[in-house]
């Protein structure tokens, strides 16, 4: 009987424990599951620090995780986590990582490093290539747009819009 309460209380604490999480996922688009460290993971896996580079995204490194506001982010070195651990609001993908032109139209869409644009020194992800596109015909009005509309649906549940 021990055993089973025992069992029955350790599943409750994971439960909460892990219920933080879910959270952050409103509000980042994050990998479905979590990292060894318990938090969900954002942009994918892939650096933001690289975004800033030039160069193709590089693929992150659980062995350099850093955590903001709830998600965790893999970076692809100790000098890529230095400069993120020191201003991380400097590499982070705009509306918690999803796509700005889906923000623009009221939606949470996937953001895809490989369609993002960096204007003023803040990264924009977008779902696709069609998309990116569309948003390449008038950039400064779906910015602007996204930011308008963003307060209003950032803590909104992805299948609520």
């Amino acid at each position: 009987m021990k055993k089973k309460l025992f069992l029955s209380l350790l599943v409750s604490a994971v439960t909460v424990a892990l219920s933080s999480p879910a959270f952050a996922a409103d509000e980042y688009n994050v990998v479905n599951g979590v990292t060894l460290a318990g938090q969900p993971l954002g942009m994918h896996g892939v650096d933001p620090v690289s975004m800033f580079g030039g160069s193709e995204p590089q693929t992150g490194d659980a062995a350099y995780t850093s955590q903001h506001d709830g998600v965790d982010y893999y970076l692809a070195s100790s000098e890529a986590q230095q400069r993120f651990n020191a201003a991380p609001e400097a590499y982070l993908p705009q509306f918690g990582g999803f796509c700005a032109f889906g923000i623009y139209v009221g939606k949470k869409l996937d953001g895809d490093v490989r369609y993002a644009d960096i204007v003023d020194g803040k990264l924009y992800l977008f779902v696709n290539k069609a998309i990116f596109e569309k948003y390449l015909e008038n950039k400064e009005e779906v910015i602007v747009g996204a930011y308008a509309k963003w307060p209003g649906i950032r803590a909104a549940r992805v299948e609520d819009l």
